[in-house]
């Protein structure tokens, strides 16, 4: 694990003065654009009353952080407060860069950290640090472990795991499968990977299907799923597993490639997937990805915008928002909890396309087009 130690004041301060510069740093405001550095802010222009809110994203790997998570929270924290600055940053999985990435959003005055960590366990040390400055803290997406946050934002993610493994107990058991699984998780330092599959084994283990080969996948890293996969048909044969657990989207990118690569019709072998990725969808239309789990991202980066908007006016969120609470380890976090929901060819209209997730013209392209009309996919 890399080096978790906070870079010193003055380096946090080059850091605030050098984030413009950053592919991965930027400043999202509706009434200026000056950037980190440019200028005066947005709030000292109106007095002091606008605040800075600040969205700490933990990767670009999984699409949907870049193509969902942060538009609609931008979009929806403008829609409530033209005059707010939100402070953005992605830590292109990088514990470390991620602590300095939140310090100098304390150093830029930030007055939420609306923070997907990279690391569940470490990122703690940003809470704490956070409170030292009475910045308060919301835990999205993933849980933050052994500290206490303000607030947790998330989907149900033991249920994710749960979806997962009936879809593909299920099909397997219709399609009068018997026989192995492999199992390809997530990353390691994420709790939620631990959630996905935790819920998953408690499906799989009590199915009559025997888990054969089983990775965690550093980074969520689709390449390192292709070679886990890779090793699992090495290990197990062509024909030596019937189905695959696959712990989202982009990790059932990999373990298709590594199965038509070995001559593996992927057709032939449900996989699981999770996060509603274009990609991944277009994949169950065509057959090579059995299913995903949609989770409604717009809604839940919408709702993060809201909770940060009250929290940073000193408002107390809606009861009827603030659904729960989850247990990080040190305390019962105050948690908006959403509901996840499993997706199959048969169901895409009635959710994605439904929701304005993708469009139909999205999902259909020439290459899928054939294939979306026998589906029935408009």
């Amino acid at each position: 694990m890399r080096s978790t130690k906070w870079v010193s004041v003055v380096a946090a301060a080059a850091l605030t003065f050098g984030v413009a510069a950053c592919g991965s740093d930027d400043n999202d405001n509706s009434s200026s654009s000056t950037g980190s550095s440019g200028g005066a802010s947005t709030a000292a222009k109106s007095g002091g009353s606008a605040k800075k809110i600040a969205l700490l994203l933990p990767e670009s790997k999984t699409a949907r952080y870049e193509s969902q998570d942060r538009p609609n929270f931008v979009n929806k924290m403008k829609a409530l407060c033209p005059d707010c600055q939100i402070i953005y940053s992605n830590a292109d999985q990088d514990a470390a860069k991620q602590q300095q990435q939140a310090e100098a959003a304390l150093t830029q005055g930030a007055n939420v950290l609306v923070l997907d960590p990279v690391d569940s366990a470490s990122a703690a040390a940003i809470v704490t640090r956070a409170s030292q400055s009475k910045v308060p803290v919301i835990s999205y997406d993933r849980l933050i472990l052994n500290s206490k946050p303000d607030y947790y934002i998330s989907f149900d993610n033991v249920q994710v795991g749960k979806l997962q493994g009936t879809s593909l107990v299920d099909k397997l058991k219709k399609d009068g499968k018997k026989g192995s699984i492999v199992m390809i998780n997530g990353a390691p330092t994420d709790n939620n990977a631990k959630l996905f599959k935790q819920g998953a084994h408690s499906v799989i283990d009590s199915s009559g299907f025997k888990v054969a080969k089983e990775y965690d996948t550093p980074d969520w890293s689709p390449d390192k799923a292709q070679s886990e996969m890779e090793q699992a048909i090495t290990a197990l044969g062509k024909n030596g597993f019937v189905g695959v657990y696959s712990a989202n989207d982009g990790n059932a990118g990999g373990i298709i490639a590594a199965m038509k690569s070995n001559g593996v019709d992927a057709k032939k072998i449900p996989i699981t997937g999770q996060d509603a990725e274009l990609a991944g969808v277009q994949r169950i239309v065509a057959g090579t990805q059995y299913m995903t789990v949609y989770k409604a991202i717009k809604a839940e980066a919408e709702a993060a915008a809201q909770l940060a908007y009250d929290v940073s006016q000193g408002k107390t969120p809606d009861a009827a928002t603030v659904n729960g609470k989850t247990n990080n380890g040190q305390a019962d976090i105050p948690s908006v909890l959403l509901k996840p929901v499993a997706v199959t060819v048969d169901n895409i209209n009635d959710t994605i396309i439904k929701d304005g997730f993708w469009k139909a013209s999205e999902i259909c392209t020439s290459q899928y087009a054939a294939a979306c009309k026998s589906a029935g996919i408009q």
